[in-house]
């Protein structure tokens, strides 16, 4: 039973850790983007504050019940999927790392009302990494979602 119980937990997370990266993808971009540039900078700062504490906690833990739960199903069915999709957050974390945490940090210490020169192309570079991260996330919810979908349909 606790397999299960893992399984489902690290099938939520990973749903909500999709659903928030898909809303700021997708749903924050445009507007924020319609923002004159002051008003852009405080609104993203104020976005990466909020979600440093955030989207770390609810990464962690999908990866870590994601991992629990292809150990314990073993070869079973959704075998594959589970693994990928163990490696779909990987991507993710590793994009997450080493290209938008690095661009996040640098834009707290930016001045809104006297932004670096090269704000705006660190905030498209971060925009690109973030559609990678974006995908990522959303695939691998996908991944999970098939692999307890062939799981219960042989139980």
């Amino acid at each position: 039973m606790y397999r299960v119980v893992i399984e489902f937990a690290g099938l939520f997370l990973a749903g909500i850790l999709a659903g928030e990266e898909f809303v700021v993808r997708y749903g924050v971009r445009g507007p924020l983007a319609a923002l004159d540039d002051q008003s852009h900078i405080q609104f993203r700062q104020a976005l990466i504050r909020t979600l440093r504490v955030l989207v770390p906690a609810i990464f962690m833990s999908a990866f870590v019940s994601g991992v629990a739960a292809a150990i314990l199903d073993g070869t079973g069915a959704g075998f594959a999927f589970r693994w990928a999709g163990v490696l779909a957050l990987v991507i993710w974390i590793l994009v997450t790392l080493f290209g938008t945490v690095p661009i996040n940090e640098a834009a707290l210490g930016w001045r809104p009302d006297a932004p670096p020169s090269e704000w705006k192309a660190l905030v498209d570079r971060w925009e690109r990494l973030n559609t990678v991260r974006t995908w990522a996330a959303v695939l691998a919810f996908a991944l999970f979602l098939t692999a307890t979908a062939l799981r219960q349909s042989r139980n």
